[in-house]
């Protein structure tokens, strides 16, 4: 009996502790402060997307934005990592934000939604799907039915997964952002956006209405021109950039329905890299005392932030976005990490900025700031030789093919992501200059009867120009691939299809007809790539095999974290046991590849690696290795013009 009672009471208190957990509550402001259940309520906050960062250490994460005094986590939602098919919707994994929400609560942490339907975020496309280009009369970021239907289904399935994460109903989600920085869009459209026409605005506020019940803000540059572009009438204006210039524009508006409290939506560390680029972080060098004072200033004067980025993560796979300031510019893809220079590195590990920020936030928060949690370790591994085991174009026949008189598109395959094979045998002999669509879409390995005879690469601008000679007979491949798609600026982001656009012509020539279209992409690779290969001069592109074990150093129930790099190859990609860590290429910055302890086998087991090398070197050895602390290094591009 007295066993019983004992039990009825931990029951008891279970179910006391549910309901208060579970609580409704409101977030609303007035003209000064937010208000979180009729209560002031400073957001110091830090931004952190869960689908960068493997689940296995969401709680890690967020216990160390709560030891550094964070108390609400902005996080953006990329659609197109939810919905990669049309209606085939995916909430598991990295991409179970409800859970991640729930798991913030746990921690002592608000949230704020970014979901967009764009978020920018150096993301493939902005978020978007590649698929939304397959639906005619689409336009996205505009007053248009199909972007708009398309983003009401998107919505509903978000809501959906996060309803009872809401502070209405017990949830730790404070509001939601109303779209991205539009205000920019409007910007460089040059007059082709009416920056006084709002119906895009309106419309996504109302789907956003209809799906969530919580307060609505947006969040613009730190200009009038640019909130002029982005806000709403009936919805708190936010900025981001500089602070003095951002809150002396929410200042100067004139329409009371969107000013109350101050927040800086986007507090900048550093930034985010490109490949190629000039300078690591994009040139912005971490200035942490103008930092640390911002922050002080923020918070002294009763405002709000949010740090971007807290933690950046990992853009995994084909995640990665880029810029391009036009047509006739160089197309700038960001890396495969997104470090970002954060406060909490790619690994989970506080940086130099992690101890300072929290000793200036921990000045102005009453009650202790909890300790800083253990950090996962890393380990090394030693340097072990690869063999290649397939040569891409020999497993080309396990993928979709399209026969077609001229090149299909990447999206027109049904495909997202990765490389499309374009195959074609001379009816007649051709010379000149090879033009490839409308223009390279982003990177053209070109080779004849399997030999590669030159790299068109958008990278670079002008794109350098390759002459090639083809006889009767030959076979003209044409390896093309998708190196990110744009995700911020609004003449080049709207048209973003992939593969070739259009006609191959070789000199003075018309159109090369009959093409094979292969839709290579290369998410998942194991079959075929059981046997050898011995690779040729000049080759196409090789897939290589082999295994490493887990350090025998390591302790703890998952294995150690450790940055996978590959010092002897050029470029390509990486799986181990099955998962796409990204893309490596010897051109830098990044040089090494994040590879989480929890994707290993630890205990001894064998841990498969997979790299798909694009430039092959005959007779030489690719090799790998696991590096405790990366190293960012620019090095130069052997296809450089």
């Amino acid at each position: 009996m007295q066993l019983k009672a004992i039990l009825a009471g931990i029951a008891f208190l279970g179910r006391l502790v549910t309901s208060t957990y579970n609580t409704p509550g409101n977030f609303s402001h007035d003209e000064k402060s937010f208000l979180l259940n009729g209560e002031p309520f400073q957001i110091i906050g830090g931004q952190m997307d869960p689908q960068r960062v493997p689940q296995e250490y969401w709680r890690q994460r967020l216990q160390m934005a709560r030891a550094m005094g964070i108390n609400t986590i902005f996080s953006y939602v990329f659609w197109n990592n939810l919905e990669a098919r049309p209606g085939e919707w995916n909430f598991e994994d990295r991409n179970a934000i409800g859970l991640f929400a729930r798991m913030a609560q746990e921690e002592g942490l608000y949230m704020v939604l970014r979901p967009g339907p764009y978020v920018c975020a150096e993301h493939e496309w902005g978020g978007f799907p590649a698929w939304l280009s397959e639906i005619p009369g689409m336009k996205v970021r505009s007053d248009n039915q199909p972007f708009l239907a398309a983003t009401q289904e998107y919505m509903q399935h978000l809501a959906t997964e996060l309803r009872e994460q809401q502070i209405t109903r017990g949830g730790p989600i404070l509001m939601v952002q109303l779209e991205n920085e539009y205000g920019s869009f409007v910007a460089q459209s040059n007059g082709e956006l009416d920056p006084k026409n709002k119906t895009y605005l309106e419309a996504s506020a109302k789907i956003l209405r209809d799906n969530f019940e919580l307060m609505l803000y947006t969040n613009d540059g730190d200009s009038d021109q640019l909130l002029a572009g982005g806000t709403l009438h009936g919805v708190l204006a936010q900025t981001d950039g500089d602070t003095t210039n951002g809150f002396a524009a929410l200042d100067r508006l004139t329409d009371s329905t969107m000013k109350g409290p101050k927040m800086n939506g986007e507090l900048y560390v550093t930034w985010m890299d490109a490949w190629g680029d000039a300078q690591l972080r994009g040139g912005h060098k971490l200035d942490l005392p103008a930092v640390a004072k911002d922050i002080d200033d923020i918070i002294s004067g009763g405002h709000s932030f949010n740090i971007f980025m807290l933690h950046g993560g990992t853009s995994w796979g084909y995640d990665n976005g880029a810029n391009r300031n036009s047509l006739k510019s160089k197309l700038q893809p960001q890396i495969t990490s997104y470090d970002y220079g954060a406060v909490i590195d790619e690994s989970g590990r506080p940086t130099e900025a992690y101890e300072t920020l929290r000793e200036v936030i921990a000045k102005h928060v009453s009650g202790k700031i909890p300790v800083v949690p253990t950090v996962p370790e890393r380990s090394q591994v030693p340097r072990f030789a690869l063999k290649p085991a397939a040569a891409l174009f020999e497993v080309q026949n396990d993928t979709h093919r399209e026969r077609q008189p001229y090149p299909v598109s990447m999206e027109g395959l049904g495909q997202s992501h990765g490389y499309v094979l374009y195959e074609h045998r001379m009816a007649e002999d051709a010379q000149g200059l090879l033009r490839v669509g409308d223009m390279p879409r982003d990177r053209v390995l070109i080779y004849i009867n399997n030999r590669r005879e030159g790299v068109m690469d958008a990278t670079y601008y002008p794109v350098p120009d390759v002459e090639i000679s083809l006889k009767r007979g030959d076979i003209l491949r044409l390896l093309v691939e998708n190196m990110g798609r744009v995700n911020f600026n609004y003449q080049t982001m709207r048209e973003q299809r992939k593969g070739i656009i259009g006609n191959v012509t070789v000199g003075q020539g018309g159109p090369l007809e009959d093409w094979a279209s292969y839709s290579m992409p290369l998410k998942c690779v194991s079959h075929g790539l059981e046997g050898t290969y011995e690779v040729q001069n000049l080759d196409g592109p090789v897939f290589y095999t082999g295994t490493f074990k887990t350090p025998a150093s390591n302790t703890s129930a998952l294995a150690s974290d450790t940055f996978l790099a590959v010092p002897t190859g050029v470029k390509g990609q990486v799986w181990v046991n099955g998962k796409l860590l990204g893309k490596y290429w010897t051109r830098g910055w990044q040089q090494s590849l994040y590879l989480p302890g929890a994707w290993q086998k630890s205990g001894g087991q064998e841990n498969e690696v997979v790299v798909l090398e694009l430039e092959p070197k005959q007779g030489a050895a690719l090799e790998v290795e696991g590096i405790a602390e990366r190293t960012w290094l620019l090095s130069k591009d052997p296809d450089a013009p």
